[in-house]
């Protein structure tokens, strides 16, 4: 498929939520983009696998920015793509599992306000005014004025307007920016457990403490997720990458996945491309880089084209904590009916350790992940075991260790959960380092703490005017909306930059995110699609998805590859990705009778017909 080089408009580096974003606007723009990943699927951290019939989400997938109002990039994006997504809002937030009590996340503001003054009764007055005063801001800054760009590429003149139609609030919010959020709840509280239960919400939010967090951050964070509520995509996470990755394939773009770029070229002093593993070299006019800050100038870029004191500047960032994730297939009746989508079990209140743990239980919303007597549960919290040194024998025993670990801690929120389970396996930071190239298993890049925060972090632009940075090392940070809009920012660097039109709010745009009722099921799947799509895409999303194949195992067609795209309707690109490896009728015949499913007892997946349906149409 790929020569030795080719040349790209602009080659993106990482194809996570932030640079699948940048590559699609910019492909849609008629841009010719390629994006390079080490994954044989794209997402980074979003996105899924299977284990049997059951479906679970890797890592992100409490999902805001879908909503109506607020902070909503994923809606944005979406729209500007004209791509439609349906989507499924979760009627709680989360809930937080506080010292014996449920705290229940809900949408309206003023209801929660109770819920959180039920628990902290000695405060509600307090409560109230300050969140009565944190939505009132975050109306003023972010929903009558929507924007969707980094804070180091805004246009002078939006934010001078903003501040014109509501001076107070915006010297108020830019005073935050250096402070942290534990000197703005000392402005409104004086009860010292308050205080513990919001270092919850920030450690949630974005990986830091009410003392480390900066106040700019958490005055957005308080609000933002009652606004534009809690979301995820109906059918599974492999829907929102899948539709990125459908975009940019759509309209030309090629997707460079199974593949790490491991230097940036240049020419002279100027990035001029990008080597592979394989040896191979993609050449763009510009280039955009959306992993770690780490790994940016501990290998892409070599010590010819940085200097020492920004080199050092990489290495000093803290990073979040490491992680360790739990999935777990579970019976069904062991879950209570009035559990939350998202729920976090916070072991200790005084400080941030392993016995603090996020589950998430998206099978109640999304019953197509799972049997109807189950449910698929990930579930993730941090640790600070040293993973790194150990050998393989020592490796086994301590992933074996922590999966009993967690699952005792689920147990004591969901009694007799450890005789539920039905499978289990543990995702380590190494392994989460392997997958996604997040350092050390840091799932969340740079702390977004005071002193590395904002415009200390990347910025969108670099000191090259054709390499352009996003995701969480960048100036917005943390968060599926927050890289998305970084991706957003790069895109319309890239577009100003060429004299094209960049994407920007429009209050006439039409919609193409579709809400649909809770409960989903595996029947409401492709509902609306025409024959023969439907039946095409049902028939490859009995697929695994499997890293190692037994189908066409590593040569030949990516079945899983082609499989996977069928399933979100990308029909141009698995039809590309089919016409790089063609095989014959026989050889996918042979394809079936090695599916997994047959070794399972089950029927195999419908191969050659959905091949047969993608040629016919090339024909």
């Amino acid at each position: 498929m790929f020569q030795q080089e080719n040349r790209y408009d602009t080659v993106i580096i990482g194809g996570g939520l932030s640079g699948l974003t940048a590559a699609s606007l910019l492909a849609k723009r008629g841009l010719r983009v390629a994006v390079v990943d080490k994954s044989d699927q794209p997402g980074g951290s979003c996105g899924i696998f299977r284990r049997g019939e059951t479906t679970f989400d890797q890592g992100s997938a409490m999902l805001y920015g879908f909503g109506e109002h607020g902070f909503n990039a994923h809606r944005f994006v979406m729209n500007c793509l004209e791509e439609p997504i349906d989507v499924l809002k979760h009627e709680l937030l989360y809930v937080v599992n506080y010292e014996g009590q449920r705290v229940r996340f809900y949408a309206d503001v003023e209801r929660f306000s109770e819920e959180l003054a039920r628990v902290f009764p000695t405060q509600e007055k307090q409560i109230k005014r300050f969140y009565r005063d944190m939505t009132k801001l975050y109306r003023h800054i972010m929903v009558e004025h929507p924007s969707y760009t980094t804070a180091d590429e805004t246009d002078p003149k939006d934010g001078l307007r903003g501040i014109l139609r509501h001076p107070v609030s915006y010297v108020r919010f830019l005073s935050y920016l250096n402070k942290s959020a534990k000197s703005l709840l000392q402005q409104y509280f004086t009860d010292p457990a308050i205080f513990n239960f919001f270092d919850k919400l920030t450690s949630t939010y974005c990986y830091a403490t009410v003392e480390e967090a900066p106040a700019v951050l958490a005055a957005v964070m308080f609000v933002d997720n009652h606004t534009g509520g809690s979301w995820y995509p109906a059918g599974s996470t492999l829907f929102l990458p899948g539709k990125l990755e459908k975009s940019i394939e759509e309209h030309g773009g090629d997707m460079v996945l199974g593949r790490e770029a491991v230097s940036i070229l240049f020419d002279g002093q100027k990035p001029s491309g990008v080597l592979l593993d394989d040896g191979k070299r993609l050449m763009a006019d510009d280039i955009v880089y959306s992993g770690t800050v780490w790994n940016l100038y501990g290998k892409l870029l070599g010590e010819t084209h940085t200097t020492a004191k920004r080199r050092a500047w990489a290495k000093s960032l803290v990073p979040t904590y490491p992680s360790v994730v739990l999935y777990a297939e579970v019976d069904r009746v062991v879950i209570p009916a009035d559990t939350a989508s998202v729920e976090m079990l916070v072991g200790n209140p005084e400080r941030i350790d392993e016995s603090e743990v996020t589950a998430y239980i998206l099978s109640i919303d999304d019953r197509s992940l799972c049997a109807e007597d189950a449910h698929a549960v990930m579930a993730i919290g941090p640790t600070f075991q040293d993973w790194a040194p150990a050998d393989d024998e020592t490796y086994r025993r301590l992933k074996e260790a922590e999966r009993q670990r967690l699952i005792s801690v689920l147990e004591r929120r969901f009694p007799s959960f450890s005789a539920a389970v039905r499978y289990s396996e543990v995702s380590t930071p190494r392994t989460i380092e392997r997958y996604t190239m997040k350092n050390g298993g840091t799932v969340a890049g740079p702390k977004q703490m005071l002193g590395q925060h904002m415009f200390r972090r990347l910025h969108t632009k670099s000191e090259w005017n054709n390499l352009f940075y996003c995701g969480e090392s960048t100036v917005m940070g943390t968060g599926t909306p927050t890289v998305t809009t970084s991706g957003l920012s790069a895109a319309n660097a890239i577009l100003k930059k060429r004299g094209l039109k960049p994407f920007v709010y429009d209050k006439n745009q039409k919609n193409y995110v579709r809400q649909l009722p809770v409960p989903f099921t595996a029947d409401q799947l492709y509902q609306d699609a025409p024959e023969p799509d439907k039946s095409v895409m049902k028939a490859a999303m009995r697929c695994r998805f499997c890293e190692h194949p037994s189908c066409c195992g590593n040569d030949g067609a990516d079945i899983p590859g082609i499989l996977r795209r069928v399933a979100v309707g990308n029909f141009a690109g698995a039809k590309k990705c089919f016409a790089a490896h063609p095989v014959d009728e026989k050889t996918l015949l042979d394809y079936e009778s090695c599916c997994i499913r047959l070794a399972e007892g089950d029927e195999e997946v419908a191969i050659s017909r959905v091949i047969r349906a993608l040629t016919e149409e090339l024909v």
